[in-house]
């Protein structure tokens, strides 16, 4: 029997390819045990090649990486932790964990984040913990961002551009324990009360409260947004500014103005609909009994008293 007819060589390279699949290789520089990777502090410029499959644990902190590649990323479908704090990555895309389901774990903290995708986290309903703090140009967050994460119990969102957030961007974490939202420059305004309300009735813990401030209004500067709610919703639903009163005044004005004006348009057309009404009667009056009577009888009775025939016309 020929090597090439028997099973052998077909064993063989099955075995070689699952190795291959199982991850016998490791990134350069890298150090690859117990299905876990670690990069951290290599200067990558780019996410690593040649990453096992198997891998459960990979660490890619303290580098330069631009961006994470949906489709490399997602051959690692057995992935439960992801650390990429302190590169450079600026945003991220649709489904770029669409592959990693499994994902408990994920670290975005000290990047260049402008932007997350609605569905950035689309696929991780299995992710716990969550940190993208330290993000400062991460000026805002889609109301549907959070939407399928609804196993988390960890966020931590400190140090970003955040100004205010979405009251359903939160709506569906029921299971959420800690979040921590210091550090930002949060807008206290009527648009946060929705949200401010959350943070009052919601069983969550922050550990940071005294820290995560207003800083508009003036009114409002200092105070924590956890306990902001009660004084906003004053503000809000009682309170009238210098605009809300210009505005009722105009309004005010509007109505006089308009009831001015109809009230002149009534009068006119009752003067005009009394000059039509006489100048179509004629000459004609009505006696005592309210009889019609011309005023040339009239004129024949004068005529006849003065001892003259009056000239019938």
């Amino acid at each position: 029997m020929s090597l090439a007819s028997g099973p052998g060589p077909q064993l063989l390279l099955f075995s070689l390819g699952m190795g291959l699949v199982s991850g016998s290789k490791c990134p350069n520089n890298c150090l690859c045990q117990d299905q876990e990777v670690s990069c951290t502090n290599m200067q990558l410029m780019e996410y690593p090649l040649n990453i096992p499959l198997n891998t459960r644990r990979l660490f890619l902190s303290n580098n330069k990486i631009t961006s994470l590649p949906a489709l490399q990323l997602g051959f690692l479908s057995d992935l439960v932790y992801l650390d990429c704090q302190n590169n450079r990555i600026r945003e991220l895309m649709d489904y770029t964990f669409i592959g990693v389901f499994k994902l408990i774990y994920l670290d975005l903290s000290s990047n260049n984040l402008t932007s997350i995708s609605p569905f950035s986290f689309s696929v991780l309903s299995n992710l716990v913990r969550l940190n993208i703090s330290n993000n400062p140009h991460l000026l805002s967050l889609d109301k549907y961002t959070f939407a399928n994460t609804t196993s988390l119990r960890y966020l931590d969102l400190r140090n970003t551009g955040l100004q205010t957030i979405d009251h359903d961007a939160l709506h569906h974490l029921v299971v959420l324990q800690t979040l921590y939202l210091s550090g930002n420059p949060w807008k206290c305004n009527c648009s946060f009360l929705e949200f401010a309300i959350h943070l009052l009735v919601a069983e969550m813990e922050h550990p940071d409260g005294q820290n995560a401030t207003c800083t508009e209004p003036t009114e409002l500067s200092g105070w924590p947004i956890a306990r902001v709610g009660n004084p906003l919703q004053y503000m809000c639903l009682t309170h009238l500014n210098h605009q809300d009163y210009i505005f009722l005044l105009l309004i005010g004005f509007c109505i006089f103005a308009a009831g001015t004006v109809a009230a002149w348009l009534t009068g006119v057309c009752a003067v005009l609909y009394q000059s039509t009404h006489r100048k179509s009667g004629g000459d004609d009056t009505e006696d005592e009994a309210g009889n019609r009577v011309t005023n040339k009888i009239f004129r024949s009775k004068a005529y006849f008293n003065q001892g003259r025939f009056p000239h019938l016309i």
